[in-house]
């Protein structure tokens, strides 16, 4: 620590009132001050998860006395402490100002604007915190506002009497799961720059490529890829010329990059060269996906291609919280305990649930990148704004058209049938609906059977088996605790029909497999489900013709658009030459 750091520490003033004790008085010690900031540099944490952070690094000496560690971290520009929740103050229509809270970890604002009566808060004085002064704008608090908005529904920002300042506290319910942050709390964040000077050391050479070969990648994976690295190359090139500082003063709008793969191109292989390229250049990069499960899947392929880089997997309930790799593989929620912490984020299936349209968990993405960074998003069915975007030439992107198999996608066929709660009622399978089910029962192909809604299923279960007495059936929806163990039965050919919903339209790849979608007219079925559902069938290379049925009473626009989608899908690929010479369009008909 040099002595110009030391007089710093020194004269700033202090953020934190502590009481003078026995640790308070005894000096700094510096290697455990550089240790703290080090650990925390690109994160944003609560006073308690910096507990357990310290505790991991072997800091839990220090817990005490973190509060002087964090002021002299602050005093040094590498650390920034901030309230939980800020006040956001607006002009209304009518010239009069209006103030709303918004949590600063989750980005989420309260749907009540308070007007006049935000004046009254100014009497509780300018402390915030018992322990905390950190100006002005932090020293607002209210009384307690009715716990919904004027159209009835509940609030994401709620108010409660509080333990911690005595008094009455805006909290934060949208990212409760992650640990409650109040207008009270502390929020605390390392500054990236500390991250990126440790990342210099060992830096790889800037020219180096990567290795094509070795990643055994199909013609249309090679492509993907190859217009990837071409991404990374021209926005690295951009962030070169522009200073640092200005960088990190950039609002959000970081340059963006879409894979647009059909179901089962192998998205994952294809994002390994960007990978190879970011670390070979010395760079933190993150993959965000939305469920836990796949993270858990990702993880040991991860691993296995590379070896000699720490990768690092993060969920609820993760051993590895703390820790900190070369690639970071986390779950869509870990994302709000980074702060501009990735040189590239990798956002997988952007338009599954619980990612699209959460505008908590876009912030939180938004929010890990550097000012500097990119974004490389992946997808089978983006939404339809994105889509645009890639129409007109605003959003730089790749298309995939085919599977690593190289064999077309199968086109849904369609078949007029009466309503699912019509065949329930009336206890019987209508003719048509039972001659394709047996052919494909009979070719010994898994059967999916998807319906719009959880209650159909065991009743529809009940029916089939009546149906088909010498094939096991069974069903699965979103409320089956057993889920994974009926998911696995199904992989391993224990039983012939699945009964589910959309709860496995992604993520689920069984060979020989055909798909029937019974009320594929629900307005639930929008064109990316019915795109998805469909995708479960012909993925693997030993039955790339697997079968599609959309089983209706009425023909809608999105049935329609999803067919169009694959047809164009296939029409591409051929036209590429991705297909194998034996499917492509002149030698076959569709």
């Amino acid at each position: 620590m040099s002595r110009e750091n030391l007089a710093r520490i020194k004269m700033e003033p202090l953020l934190f009132h502590t009481q003078a004790s026995t640790s308070s008085r005894a000096p700094l010690n510096f290697r455990v001050l550089d240790q703290l900031i080090r650990i925390l540099a690109g994160r944003s944490l609560l006073p308690e998860e910096l507990a357990g952070l310290m505790e991991s690094a072997c800091l839990g000496e220090w817990q005490s006395d973190w509060k002087r560690y964090v002021q002299a971290g602050v005093c040094l520009g590498a650390l920034q402490v901030e309230p939980g929740m800020e006040w956001v103050s607006r002009k209304s229509w009518t010239g009069s100002i209006r103030h709303t809270v918004k949590c600063r970890r989750c980005g989420t604002e309260s749907s009540r604007e308070m007007g006049r009566e935000f004046h009254f808060l100014r009497k509780i004085g300018r402390q915030v915190l018992r322990f905390f002064a950190i100006g002005e704008a932090s020293s607002r608090r209210a009384t307690i506002p009715s716990m919904q908005d004027n159209s009835g529904h509940q609030r994401a920002v709620n108010w409660s009497m509080c333990k911690e300042c005595g008094g009455l506290c805006a909290y934060c319910e949208e990212c409760l799961t992650m640990g409650r942050i109040r207008q009270c709390s502390v929020l605390i964040r390392g500054d990236p720059a500390w991250l990126e000077r440790a990342n210099q050391h060992g830096a790889g050479e800037l020219c180096k490529e990567p290795d094509w070969g070795h990643w055994g990648l199909s013609p249309a994976q090679k492509d993907a890829a190859f217009a990837g690295v071409g991404f990374l190359k021209a926005t690295a090139a951009r962030s070169a010329v522009v200073p640092a500082d200005k960088l990190r003063a950039q609002p959000a709008g970081l340059p963006r990059f879409l894979i647009w793969a059909v179901t089962g191109a192998g998205k994952t292989e294809m994002i390994f060269p960007l990978i190879e390229y970011e670390l070979a250049h010395n760079r933190q990069v993150l993959i965000a996906t939305p469920r836990k499960d796949v993270v858990l899947e990702l993880a040991p392929r991860l691993i296995k291609a590379f070896p000699e880089c720490s990768v690092v997997s993060l969920y609820g309930g993760s051993e590895e919280r703390w820790s900190r790799g070369q690639v970071t593989l986390a779950t869509t929620h870990q994302l709000m305990r980074f702060y501009q912490a990735f040189d590239l984020v990798v956002i997988d299936e952007l338009d599954a649930y619980p990612y699209h349209n959460n505008p908590m968990l876009i912030h939180a993405a938004e929010g890990a990148c550097k000012r500097s960074g990119r974004y490389v998003l992946l997808s089978a069915t983006p939404p339809a704004a994105l889509a645009k975007e890639a129409a007109r030439g605003a959003l730089a992107c790749v298309r995939v058209p085919v599977r690593y198999h190289r064999h077309p996608l199968p086109v849904p066929k369609r078949l007029v049938l009466p309503r699912v709660e019509q065949m329930l009622k009336q206890g019987r399978i209508p003719g048509k609906l039972r001659s394709v089910l047996a052919d494909s029962l009979r070719r010994g192909a898994q059967v999916f059977v998807f319906v719009p809604r959880i209650a159909w299923v065991e009743p529809l279960v009940r029916l089939l088996g009546k149906t088909f007495p010498e094939f096991a059936v069974k069903g699965t929806s979103s409320k089956d605790e057993n889920r994974r163990d009926t998911v696995q039965g199904f992989r391993d050919r224990t039983f012939a029909l699945l009964v589910t919903t959309t709860i496995l339209e992604r993520g689920v790849t069984v060979p020989k497999s055909d798909v029937f979608i019974l009320g594929a007219d629900a307005a639930l079925f929008d064109e990316a489900s019915l795109v998805q559902m469909a995708g479960r069938a012909g993925r693997s290379k030993d039955d790339p013709a697997g079968r599609v049925f959309f089983g209706s009473r009425e023909w809608t626009a999105s049935q329609l658009r999803a067919i169009g989608q694959i047809r164009e899908m296939n029409r591409l690929a051929g036209k590429k030459g991705y297909l194998l010479e034996s499917d492509q369009p002149d030698r076959r008909r569709e």
